[in-house]
């Protein structure tokens, strides 16, 4: 995957985070403030940010497949898990997020190689 790939890729996530970020503000504006289920989709929407930003980095590492791929997978289930259990009330994807989390800590790591 090239470094041009990877910016693309990050471009997407972060601008995928906008729209979800839009989306939480608004599709939750009738809930109670210490709804569960809007507290999981900030913090979601948070984390699918920060990894858009470390997507960036990636693309500058020496192994910009390596990280970007581990990224991206964690956002995927990480943030994924989380915003389906946020819309649908489901949590059935939740035992998902901690494998995301340790994809997430793996694509920071391989952004030093």
């Amino acid at each position: 995957m090239s470094a041009v790939v990877v910016r693309r890729l990050a471009a997407l996530s972060g601008a995928s985070a906008v729209g979800l970020g839009a989306y939480g503000a608004h599709g939750f504006k009738h809930s109670d403030p210490d709804d569960y289920q809007r507290a999981l989709f900030e913090t979601a929407n948070r984390y699918h940010f920060y990894h858009s930003l470390a997507l960036l980095g990636a693309a500058r590492s020496g192994k910009p497949a390596v990280a970007a791929t581990l990224l991206l997978a964690g956002i995927g289930m990480f943030c994924g898990s989380l915003y389906h259990q946020a819309v649908t009330g489901d949590p059935g994807l939740r035992k998902v997020a901690p494998v995301g989390g340790v994809a997430m800590i793996a694509g920071w790591l391989a952004i030093i190689l």
